[in-house]
């Protein structure tokens, strides 16, 4: 089990530094290869965390199959970790594998985990565009995200952006000329299978200093399946 591996730390909407110790301008990003990777998002330093999971040949199989029976599907809903099965084979009309519904709620209930939550907002979705194309941060504490097929989320480490051209300050020009960031070699992007969380705005401490991402270019005649997750 997922949640074997994850414990909390100290709560993200609360924290027990001082005042001084919040003055930290530094944010960086650390991976590896297994879960307990992701309980360095409650590190003052860290705005990303990724696990660098790879997808079973059972579970590519099964996302293959849910996207096949479901090119246009799309479902946010509150989940419980006891409950979030049961939940997703109802929002799914029963044709989602059972192998892809026990990988979500495994993930549900290892987010709920670590971060002492009772629901998890879930979100679920089959993708043929960019649903975020620019730039932005989230306005929430934390968000987990991972894609089951297709192209995976873009990112940009802290050193590389220049924050003042973030929405109405790029000045209606687009984030690769706006000066966002210098040159193409920033741009980060994870890797299919990842789980990522993501230090958004709203986590104490971390007012401007939310990850920077959107959601990547998606070919024509591709997809994507995206699962989020965040505080219910």
């Amino acid at each position: 089990m997922l949640r074997d591996s994850i414990a909390p730390l100290t709560s993200p909407t609360g924290s027990d530094l001082t005042p001084t110790d919040q003055q930290i301008v530094e944010r960086l990003s650390t991976s590896g290869e297994h879960p307990t990777v992701l309980t360095d998002i409650y590190k003052q330093s860290i705005n990303i965390a990724i696990w660098k999971r790879e997808l079973s040949e059972d579970l590519q199989r099964s996302t293959n199959d849910f996207l096949a029976a479901n090119p246009n599907f799309q479902k946010s809903l509150s989940v419980s970790p006891s409950e979030a099965f049961a939940a997703l084979e109802y929002a799914t009309d029963g044709s989602a594998p059972k192998a892809l519904l026990q990988n979500i709620a495994e993930l549900v209930d290892m987010f709920c985990c670590l971060f002492e939550l009772d629901y998890a907002g879930l979100r679920l979705a089959t993708l043929e565009s960019a649903m975020c194309p620019r730039f932005h941060t989230d306005k929430v504490p934390c968000r987990l995200v991972t894609t089951y097929s297709g192209v995976a989320t873009d990112w940009l480490e802290h050193d590389t952006v220049d924050r003042s051209k973030l929405g109405h300050g790029s000045n209606g020009l687009p984030d690769s000329e706006s000066g966002l960031y210098r040159n193409e070699a920033d741009v980060q992007r994870l890797t299919c299978g990842d789980v990522a969380l993501l230090k958004g705005e709203k986590w104490i401490g971390n007012e401007g200093g939310g990850l920077v991402h959107r959601s990547p270019f998606v070919a024509p005649g591709e997809n994507r399946l995206l699962l989020t997750l965040d505080f219910g």
